[in-house]
């Protein structure tokens, strides 16, 4: 969420913010409640300041053996008053809470401004596009051909879009996680593997939670959610903590399935493996110092590029445009790998910087004194891999004409082959 006082004294900002994402917003509304809200304190400081004055003025009384009958009704008055304030004041609280926690971050000023995808910015490419003398396939043609993943069985238990993995697919994928936590572990972050569930106040506290209801999945009858992604568990755990200053930056590398329903998509992506209702990431996750939490964001996708130069697989990067870009995130760049069997670059990263939106949220604070006045910390996120979209493009890029696959040199330690 945005700092209340910044969104009071900054309408005309928050409404050029609400006009580049192009968001419907009731910005008056939110205003509105504000002030009622803080109102509403006001006036029920002063009932309780004077139901105190009125309960030493009976005590007085009484101890002196003094008439206090109307001071009593008096009391009675007041504290039925006090009921009735205090029972408003915590509906306007919550109304405030509700309309404020949908409200969109602020977007950074490098940002390009458009209503969707196709205001989106290519800032550079790595690696050339392969060039092949014979007839390839896309992956699902691929994976069927070669035994690695059994949709139809997997549509039997399931449903659509998940999936079996199977054979040298299996060890690809573990592949891809063990790299992907060894080569982040050498960049000092700390592995960690989150719950596969947060409740409710976790999840609001990550995302605007009226935006993926048709995303997440909602364990019915109890408080708890199945994870989109380890950022948001990530994002939680230090909910309603006090960081020490000198611990700054605290990176993690998070290691999860992810949940999605991925309802919308269509065409070619609702089959194979591209789009898929469950996979595994390894992400990134930074708590950083607000000055420093754009070099963070740069640093971090850095790490991206440096992953996927190293398996070897040609990408573009891409900064996304105001109206296509996350609520929550200030800014955010995609990484776009080719993907020969679709002729075109699809997105399989995204780095974001969510400046201290998620931490005010969660109530996350640092401080590098004890008699400091805490201050919000910055929050990054940054997908390392997604192994079933990622896995696609290994296919589609590096299959052979004998059509098997190629193995990155960087993988086949750990799968223990040179082709699938």
């Amino acid at each position: 969420m945005l700092d209340p006082k910044f969104v009071r004294d900054n309408p005309d900002k928050i409404k050029e913010m609400l006009r580049i994402r192009g968001v419907d917003f009731p910005l008056d509304d939110l205003i509105k409640l504000d002030k009622e809200r803080r109102e509403m304190i006001i006036k029920t400081d002063e009932l309780r300041k004077t139901k105190n004055q009125i309960s030493i003025e009976i005590a007085r009384k009484k101890k002196s053996n003094e008439d206090a009958v109307k001071l009593i009704e008096q009391m009675q008055s007041v504290s039925q008053d006090l009921q009735k304030l205090e029972e408003i004041q915590i509906r306007t609280d919550d109304s405030y809470k509700k309309l404020s926690l949908t409200l969109p971050n602020l977007v950074h000023e490098s940002v390009p401004i458009g209503k969707d995808e196709t205001a989106n910015k290519e800032i550079k490419k790595w690696g050339n596009i392969p060039v092949f003398d014979f007839k390839i396939q896309d992956h699902i043609d691929l994976t069927q051909n070669l035994d690695l993943v059994d949709l139809e069985r997997a549509a039997k238990v399931a449903g659509a879009r998940f999936y079996y993995l199977k054979n040298q697919l299996v060890r690809m994928n573990q592949a891809l996680t063990q790299f992907a936590l060894d080569f982040l572990a050498e960049k000092n972050y700390t592995l960690i593997q989150t719950p596969y569930m947060i409740n409710k106040s976790s999840m609001e506290g990550a995302i605007i939670a009226r935006d993926f209801e048709d995303v997440i999945y909602k364990i019915e009858g109890e408080d708890l959610y199945l994870i989109g992604t380890s950022e948001h568990a990530i994002a939680s755990m230090h909910a309603d903590e006090i960081i020490e200053g000198k611990t700054l930056p605290v990176r993690y590398a998070g290691i999860s399935p992810c949940f999605r329903k991925e309802v919308g998509a269509h065409g070619r992506d609702q089959k194979g493996i591209f789009r898929v209702h469950q996979f595994e990431k390894v992400e990134q996750f930074v708590f950083s110092r607000p000055e420093e939490s754009w070099k963070e964001h740069e640093k971090m996708m850095s790490i991206v590029e440096e992953f996927y130069q190293k398996i070897g697989l040609p990408y573009r990067v891409m900064v996304l445009s105001s109206g296509d870009m996350g609520k929550v995130s200030a800014k955010t760049y995609d990484l776009e790998a080719w993907m020969a069997g679709q002729n075109n670059y699809r997105e399989i990263t995204s780095c974001s910087n969510c400046l201290d939106f998620q931490a005010r949220r969660l109530k996350i604070r640092f401080r590098d004194r004890t008699n400091d006045q805490p201050q919000y910390l910055h929050t990054l996120n940054s997908t390392l891999v997604a192994t079933t979209r990622t896995m696609v493009a290994m296919l589609e890029n590096f299959q052979t004409k004998d059509g098997h696959i190629s193995v990155p040199k960087i993988l086949q330690r750990y799968i223990g082959a040179t082709t699938i």
